[in-house]
Formats: structure tokens, C-alpha cells, sequence
């Protein structure tokens, strides 16, 4: 068999370029960011309300480009955010995210979302929760209703739990609630912790009462304690209407 050299030879020029253009067009192989994220959700645990959460994530970047945090949105104006805005190849970076203090109350979740330049993973959400406790509790609430006859022994207790770590008192007490109405007293049942209102009603007569107690304390985090005062007297049994 007579090879073709002539053939042979067009072949073998044309070989080198059509394996550039192979190499080039080979999905995958340009240069891209990747991110590699190892959490995304961030538990506080039990928190004060009284005080800023903070917390950093770590974002790496696995590929061999460099990566960009393009935009980050919050689902609360009460989170605020700093952040690594490029990440090189092979290193790594940080968003901090922080939750403004009195913020949060009881079980919380805070959601942000995160958009990226990295072509397999545009967008993702960071999450941060917790249980926030507050400065002082109010059991079993700020609300005291009194209904009943004159003779009935009306009253209603608020008790005050500080979780503060420091010394915490209620240094005095004014009301707009008349004294032929009520009786009020103000006990420490823990000391430096724990407060004990009483409201008592006096009134003789049917007809209806309301008005505020306004206590002052030593924190100044939260300075005011307001309790609300509802008085219902029902006419005696056997009286008039």
C-alpha cells in the first residue's frame, strides 16, 4: 500500500491547531471562583436582649479564580454587615454579621442572603438564632385586673426577676391610681433580684378604675417598669345596680 505523503503531512499541520482549539472549548477547565463554606447557621444559645450579637463565618475559596461577595441582604434592618469583598484563590475570608442590642426577644432567627460571583453557587443565606432573655422578666405580666364585689379580697401580684449579673433594685414607685382605690405594696422577695408588687383593691363602691404604676430601678439599660391597673367592682350580692 503507497501512503499519500502529501496527506499525511496536511494532517499533521493541522493537528496542533485543532488541539488548541479542543483545549480551549473543554468545559470546565476556565478559570472560576469556587466557595466552600463549612457553616452557615450560628446558634447563640441563651442571650441577653440588652446586649450586641456578633459573629464571624469563614468563606473559602477553593477555586482558581478570585471570589466576590457581591451584595448582601439582610432580612432585618437590625442586622448589619462587614465583609471580605474579593477572597484570592486557595485563601479565605470573613462576613461578620451583628444584631443590634434590645433587637431580639425570646426564640429568634435572623436570615441574610449572600450573592456571589461563583458560577455553581450564586446565592446563599447565613443564619443566626437564639433564645434572647429579657433584662428584667414580668410575671405573669405587666397587666393587673381586679373584678369582683367590694368584699371580695381583690388583689393581683407582678413579680420582677432581674437577669442582670449585677446588683439590681427598684428604688421607688408613683402611680395616677387614687388611694381610695387601691392599696399598693412593693416587697424584695430575692435581694437585688426579685421584686414583688401587690395591688389591692379598696374600693366600696360598684364601678370601674384604671391607672399606671411607674417603678424606677438601678439599670440603665432599662431604667422604667410600667404596670397597668384595671379595676372592675360588681355591685354586691342582694345590692342594687
Amino acid at each position: 500500500m503507497r501512503m499519500n505523503w502529501r496527506l499525511l503531512g496536511f494532517m499533521g499541520s493541522m493537528a496542533l491547531p485543532v488541539a488548541a482549539v479542543l483545549l480551549f472549548c473543554a468545559p470546565g477547565l476556565a478559570a472560576a471562583p469556587k466557595l466552600s463554606l463549612s457553616q452557615n447557621t450560628h446558634d447563640f444559645g441563651l442571650v441577653s436582649e440588652d446586649v450586641e450579637l456578633r459573629h464571624s463565618f469563614v468563606i473559602q475559596n477553593t477555586g482558581d479564580a478570585p471570589l466576590a461577595i457581591e451584595y448582601i441582604d439582610p432580612d432585618c434592618a437590625c442586622t448589619a454587615a462587614d465583609y471580605d469583598k474579593q477572597i484570592a484563590p486557595g485563601g479565605q475570608g470573613k462576613i461578620t454579621l451583628s444584631i443590634k442590642a434590645f433587637s431580639v426577644l425570646r426564640q429568634f432567627t435572623k436570615r441574610t442572603k449572600v450573592f456571589t460571583n461563583d458560577p455553581g453557587q450564586r446565592e446563599f443565606v447565613l443564619i443566626m438564632k437564639g433564645e434572647a432573655r429579657p433584662i428584667v422578666e414580668i410575671k405573669p405580666s405587666h397587666i393587673v385586673r381586679l373584678r369582683g364585689a367590694p368584699a371580695d379580697d381583690l388583689k393581683g401580684q407582678v413579680r420582677f426577676i432581674s437577669n442582670l449579673t449585677v446588683p439590681w433594685q427598684i428604688t421607688e414607685y408613683r402611680t395616677s391610681l387614687q388611694p381610695s382605690d387601691v392599696e399598693i405594696s412593693l416587697k424584695p422577695e430575692v435581694p437585688n433580684k426579685v421584686y414583688v408588687l401587690e395591688v389591692k383593691n379598696k374600693r366600696t363602691e360598684a364601678g370601674r378604675y384604671n391607672g399606671v404604676i411607674e417603678l424606677t430601678t438601678t439599670s440603665a439599660a432599662r431604667p422604667r417598669l410600667i404596670v397597668r391597673v384595671f379595676g372592675e367592682i360588681y355591685p354586691s350580692a342582694g345590692g342594687n345596680p
